[in-house]
């Protein structure tokens, strides 16, 4: 088998973070895959690689800043006043606020964008992230165990340097936050073997396949209980054959969710750990840039062996290892046989009664057959730089304290933003009425009222409902505008008629240091201010009204809102995956 370069992602703190004593979702599993793989000798052969955790602003690419602000802040103590009573961002108990949350989100989509570049540059044929994989989480919400997708973040990264992208998942879990994000282009095809009926999330049903420019670009392969790997081989090689004779992609990213082996916690399938990565050696033997991400799999000794494997696979040394363990830091995990290997059981497969599997298989060939050839796209020449260093003007750190100008380009960037909301808020509210009636269905940004399923017990609960002493001056929209909270935005300076919806851009979470340093300024400032007036026996101000400041208190003020900023823009000055 020929040879790959090969690239393998790993932070050794991913480990380090945890779920909860009783959840099923164990960090753990990458650092014993890793133990595995340097056991079996396997690093030197790849190019090892920590990569630059993801900062807030690239997560922004697919999540909104309300969500991201969110992770960033949420701790077990204030996860209740955060997520408004559990009705907002982490909806039931499938996604706790475990400590580190947000750093470990960083990491795994870290890995999947400094992989999906690496691969786009041409420095690797095959780029390994096994902390990635995390398909179900939302552009506003975690879910499934996912807080970040780092699959979408990954992709987008990838489409900056060719025009289409296959994304393929063999988790035992429909892959619905990725399909969701490109159901709407024909960029990016996603196909996914799922298992389906009654288990979670509850999509990706055969007739799922897109809509607009991107009808046609969803795959979807429901299965049913016990699946053997060749049932498995019989509709995953044709299907991916003749997608790729279809769609001619410039790149594959593969999710190995490992809860589709014999035996996990949560699945219900039946491969063995080589029927699993065939898989992963079937897409090598395309010769196409590859990244392999790993996903679900909670019988974590039976994840480690899987990803171990793949990762010989990738190599193209398979068929070399010892399937006898070697001695590693957790070897007396994977006993009683301390073997390499994954054996299938006895469940039977439910996918060969009344030929439904060869039904599937005919359906989704032929839809693929009906779609016109593969999209053109007119790309252009991706900056290897950012502005400012191409132009060679000193970062953010260097700057020295900020002149009047600064503050008063800022501060009318501000008031012309919110003055052009307030004065379009009535037709924009129209708009979106209209639109909402118009796609005949119910909005989607009431939360207090909507059905989510848990992965764990798959079965659907309600959304808690707010309680009536935090609805009052919330957003709670019965016609579906609205999402049941009040905004941050409402409390920092927007209009009455900007509050009345839930918009993107109308976000507190301020990526831009300059406003975000006059805003702290101001704040600083009034704070000061009120506390002089009233050490000088002054009445208090009247709440809203503009507080004063005289030199000593704003020179302060300026001088704690600079060092502020000066410590947050330290702390992404990490390590790139070059070293």
């Amino acid at each position: 088998m020929s040879k790959r370069r090969v690239a393998y992602y790993y932070d050794p703190d991913v480990g380090s973070y945890t779920y909860g004593l009783t959840h099923a979702m164990k960090p753990q599993r990458m650092r014993i895959t890793h133990e595995l793989v340097s056991a079996y000798d396997m690093l030197p052969k790849m190019h090892v690689l920590r990569a630059k955790r993801a900062t807030a602003e690239t997560m922004t690419r697919f999540h909104t800043d309300e969500y991201i602000d969110f992770l960033s802040k949420v701790t077990p103590e204030n996860a209740r006043r955060l997520t408004y009573q559990g009705t907002r961002f982490l909806v039931g108990d499938d996604n706790p606020p475990f400590e580190g949350v947000f750093e470990f989100s960083s990491i795994s989509a870290g890995g999947s964008i400094a992989a999906a570049r690496r691969l786009m540059e041409g420095q690797a044929d095959i780029a390994i992230n096994w902390a990635g994989g995390l398909h179900h989480a939302k552009k506003r919400e975690a879910s499934g165990f996912c807080y970040i997708n780092d699959i979408v973040l990954g992709i987008l990264e990838m489409l900056r340097y060719v025009p289409r992208v296959l994304y393929i998942d063999i988790d035992c879990h429909h892959g619905d936050g990725v399909e969701e994000a490109f159901y709407t282009t024909d960029r990016v095809m996603t196909c996914s073997f799922h298992k389906f009926g009654e288990f979670f999330p509850g999509t990706g049903q055969l007739s799922d396949r897109g809509r607009g420019p991107g009808r046609g670009y969803a795959v979807n392969i429901p299965l049913k209980d016990g699946i053997t790997d060749e049932s498995y081989r019989s509709i995953f090689e044709p299907v991916i054959d003749k997608i790729i004779d279809v769609f001619r992609p410039s790149g594959i990213v593969l999710q190995c969710g490992a809860d589709s082996l014999s035996g996990d916690k949560l699945g219900g399938l039946n491969l063995t750990m080589e029927g699993h990565a065939r898989c992963v050696q079937y897409i090598r033997s395309k010769n196409i840039p590859l990244m392999l991400l790993g996903g679900g799999g909670y019988t974590v000794k039976n994840v480690a062996r899987a990803w171990t494997y793949e990762t010989a696979c990738a190599l193209g040394i398979e068929s070399e290892i010892d399937p006898n363990l070697p001695w590693n830091e957790y070897f007396e995990w994977f006993g009683p046989r301390y073997r390499l290997e994954v054996l299938e059981s006895n469940l039977e497969d439910l996918n060969m009664r009344e030929g439904s599997l060869d039904k599937i298989r005919i359906s989704v060939l032929q839809h693929l057959s009906e779609l016109r050839p593969a999209p053109s796209v007119e790309m252009q020449d991706v900056p290897r730089q950012g502005l400012g260093e191409h132009l060679g003007l000193p970062g953010v750190r260097a700057q020295g304290p900020l002149d009047d100008m600064d503050e008063r380009l800022a501060r009318d960037s501000d008031e012309t933003h919110t003055e052009s909301e307030g004065e379009n808020d009535s037709d924009s509210a129209a708009s979106t009425s209209q639109r909402t009636h118009t796609r005949g269905r119910p909005g989607r940004a009431i939360r207090s009222n909507k059905k989510r399923m848990s992965i764990l017990t798959s079965q659907y609960f309600d959304v808690p409902r707010l309680p009536p002493d935090l609805a009052d001056g919330m957003d709670i929209d019965e016609a579906g505008g609205g999402c049941g909270h009040e905004h941050e935005y409402a409390r920092v300076g927007l209009p009455e008629s900007a509050r009345g919806k839930r918009r993107f851009f109308q976000s507190v979470a301020e990526w831009d240091p300059v406003k975000r340093v006059v805003r702290e300024r101001e704040r600083a400032g009034a704070r000061a201010g009120a506390e002089a007036h009233m050490a000088s026996g002054g009445k208090p101000r009247a709440r809203g009204g503009r507080a004063r400041t005289r030199g000593g208190a704003r020179a302060r003020a300026r001088a704690q809102a600079a060092a502020e900023l000066e410590d947050s823009e330290g702390d992404g000055d990490i390590e790139d995956d070059d070293d």
